[in-house]
């Protein structure tokens, strides 16, 4: 089915592939790259490259080419499933577990068990991102919805993009937090200097919003209830260190090294689009994390 999207003054010089996939965030970028190239793409009736600056006044038409046969491939191998209805799959993601195959990680994922355990998944991701509507990191643990339609993909992702997805997070941080809640709303962008962080020096980059309150003090920790309203990649993790609070056992950003990074994705809540009712699910905090806590109880932690 064609899409005619028209670009207005808010879009002028932007990225044509950047522009696509604000206005179609059921599909991936690299999908949208990949139908650009392929001449599916008109921008005022004539084929463009991805990296046309738009002046704001162009009529796009994309018509979606056809999705290739999955690539990810089964593994069976245990998935901790904490919600299922007929659009959506809610799974308990463990620390240390990618979600996809990208490099050097091709077997033991996410997708590989998903595959395995349903025989349908959205396929709107991509080959190797059945299913997959948004991310956790490796190093994060909890909840993440998996779209079994190309559908309901779409129904989540423009949730997603609207907002009205609730993500709250866990997260234990070095040092006492003194306000009993706050907000961070410095942009984010890549560290031109080391490319495998996110920073908020410069004060530029896309606009992220975190929100936050203590749930517990310790001597040298506070724990967090974190809630996100954006998913800018480490969001949570580059915002509370740009604070002077980097998450315990983030080395990335900062904090001392651990067994594992403090972060833990606990509750999502959404709309489900095979019901239409609200959604709300939690995952546990992991054995290691309590057991974390328990001894920052104990006097002298």
């Amino acid at each position: 089915m064609q899409n005619s999207i028209s670009a207005g003054d808010q879009d002028r010089g932007k990225r044509l592939d950047h522009f696509l996939q604000e206005k179609l965030p059921g599909y991936s970028r690299s999908r949208l790259q990949r139908w650009i190239k392929d001449g599916l793409v008109l921008v005022n009736g004539a084929q463009a490259k991805a990296s046309l600056v738009l002046r704001g006044e162009e009529n796009v038409t994309v018509s979606p080419g056809e999705l290739p046969p999955l690539k990810a491939h089964a593994e069976d191998l245990p998935l901790d499933i904490l919600y299922e209805d007929a659009a959506v799959i809610a799974v308990n993601k463990p620390a240390g577990l990618v979600v996809h195959a990208g490099a050097g990680n091709h077997a033991g994922t996410l997708v590989n068990r998903l595959v395995h355990h349903f025989s349908a998944l959205s396929r709107v991701g991509g080959d190797l991102r059945p299913g997959i509507v948004h991310r956790l990191d490796k190093g994060t643990s909890g909840v993440l919805l998996v779209a079994r339609t190309d559908a309901a993909h779409q129904a989540l992702a423009a949730q997603f993009s609207g907002r009205s997805v609730e993500k709250t997070y866990l997260a234990l941080v070095q040092g006492r937090v003194r306000a009993e809640s706050g907000r961070i709303n410095t942009p984010i962008e890549r560290d031109p200097l080391r490319r495998l962080r996110m920073t908020t020096k410069s004060g530029a980059g896309r606009a992220a919003l975190t929100e936050y309150r203590v749930r517990e003090r310790f001597e040298k920790y506070t724990l967090l209830e974190v809630r996100i309203h954006t998913g800018r990649t480490h969001q949570i993790r580059v915002h509370l260190a740009s604070a002077g609070h980097p998450v315990a056992g983030d080395r990335l950003y900062g904090a001392q090294a651990a067994a594992r990074v403090f972060l833990h994705a606990w509750r999502i809540a959404f709309t489900s689009p095979a019901t239409g009712k609200r959604a709300v699910v939690e995952a546990p905090l992991p054995g290691e994390l309590e057991e974390w806590i328990a001894s920052l109880r104990c006097p002298g932690n």
